[in-house]
This record gives structure tokens, sequence and C-alpha cells, in this order.
């Protein structure tokens, strides 16, 4: 738990607050850096099977603290320096978001109110997007003059299709979450915020209550296979399972079928 992002736990499921609501969870400097160390040390904890992202107050983010951007250019002795630095700090941005596609446990993103600019970057890093039905997104940073450079442009065409990211690319304008729904940046709107967070656990309880190595195994393959041809990616199955196939869990589940009961998973 750090000043701007906090930690709740119901039972096997963190919940990972965005926790400046006064500001409406504008992700200011401490922001950045402490998300992926909070995120990296969940991901490496054994109570934890799942995780949600949550933001306090009335909305999600709304992005990036503006103070901090107009900041953000680095001092140099050459032009060359500064650059180099630049580019440095924006490779430090981009790993607070790719901590959480990296996390081996699934995220998920709650999202209510404002989710813009570096929210969208937040959300495509996540493995699951449910918004309430007052959601608002948006790539705003292509109406404040930059390209978004901290991972919408990389994971957004990997979720939605061309036309709709060239759209929310090149307008930059605010869309709902019944549009969102329609594009597949989302894949379920409930009716509000309360509703959201009823169901959002009910899906990571469901989830959690899985084998741990199954499931960190089924987001290792699916992330082992962008980017490989279906040969490639059933090479690496057959990996996976030759190392993890036959486990304390996979006699669990049998035990359990054959008792009818529910299993109680240990991710051994």
């Amino acid at each position: 738990m750090t000043e701007n992002i906090s930690v709740e736990r119901v039972d096997q499921v963190a919940i990972v607050w965005l926790d400046r609501p006064q500001k409406l969870n504008a992700l200011s400097p401490d922001m950045w850096s402490d998300l992926p160390q909070v995120v990296e040390a969940l991901g490496g904890d054994p109570e934890v099977r799942v995780l949600v992202v949550r933001g306090r107050g009335s909305a999600f983010t709304v992005g990036i603290d503006i103070q901090m951007l107009g900041a953000i250019v680095p001092e140099g002795r050459s032009e060359a320096e500064r650059r180099r630095a630049l580019m440095a700090e924006i490779k430090r941005l981009q790993h607070t978001f790719t901590a959480l596609a990296e996390c081996p446990k699934p995220v998920i993103a709650a999202i209510h109110g404002y989710c813009l600019g570096a929210g969208i970057d937040l959300i495509t890093a996540c493995d699951i997007r449910w918004a309430a039905a007052d959601s608002t997104f948006s790539v705003r940073e292509t109406r404040m003059g930059l390209v978004a450079d901290v991972g919408t442009m990389q994971r957004l065409p990997r979720i939605i299709g061309p036309g709709h990211v060239a759209e929310l690319v090149y307008t930059g304008a605010d869309i709902g979450a019944e549009r969102a729904l329609e594009m597949g940046l989302v894949t379920r709107v409930l009716a509000d915020e309360e509703s959201l967070h009823k169901e959002v656990m009910a899906l990571a309880s469901e989830i959690a209550a899985n084998s741990p190595l199954v499931v960190e195994g089924a987001k290792a393959v699916l992330r082992a296979g962008e980017g490989r041809s279906i040969d490639q990616a059933l090479d690496y199955m057959a990996l996976w399972n030759a190392a993890f196939l036959i486990s304390d869990d996979l006699n669990e589940a049998i035990a359990a079928h054959l008792e009818k009961r529910p299993p109680r998973f240990t991710g051994a």
C-alpha cells in the first residue's frame, strides 16, 4: 500500500485501488512508480489468485496528471542527451502498465466514470475489462497534441478491430460504455458501480476457485501464442503441459469428481 495506491484483499482476490479520488485518480509520479511494484508483489504472492483494478471516487482515472506531463521533458547537456533521457522516461512509464500484462495472475479492470488517456493504456494491459453504464472512454492524448505512447497503440489493435482503433485514435473522441461494448473494448456493461463491483467480484471468485496452476498456465500460454504460428503455439502448449500437467491439482480434480464434492486446489 502506498499514498495513492491501496490494496484490499477479499479471500484470494486482491483489489488494487487507484486511490486519489480528489484528483479523479489522475496518475501522479508516485502512482507510476508504485503501481508496478504493487502488482509485481501481488503477482508473486501465493495467497492471491486474481487482481481487480478499480478507481476510488467518481472516476476510474482521467489519465496522467497534467502537471507531471508539463514537466516530463528532462534536462541535459545536449539535445541528444535530453532525447535519450526522455526515451528512458517513456520506457519507465510503459513498464507501469506492462507489469499488469506480465502479471502471472489474471487482472480484471472494473471501470466506472472517466477512463481517459493513460486509463486506456492501463485497461488494455488487463485480461478482462468490465464497465459500469456511466463509463466514458477516450484516447485523450490525440486531443492533447501527442501520440499515445505507453501501450494503447500496441495493445488496443489486439483487442478491437482496426477500424475501431483508427476511429478512437484519430479523433480522441469520448465514447460511452455501450459503444465500447459494441467495439469489444469491454465485454460486459453493468447498470452502475455497485452492480459492477458485485459482478466483478463474483467473476474473480469464480476464477480463483480454479487451480491457480491451470489459470496461470492458461494466461502464460495465451501470451506465448501472440506472434507465433499455430504450430509454434501448439509446440509451446505441449512443452507447458509436459512440465505441469501432472500435478496435485489434477489429482484433486479427479478425486473431487469421483467423490462428488467441490475441489480444493492448492496450486501444487
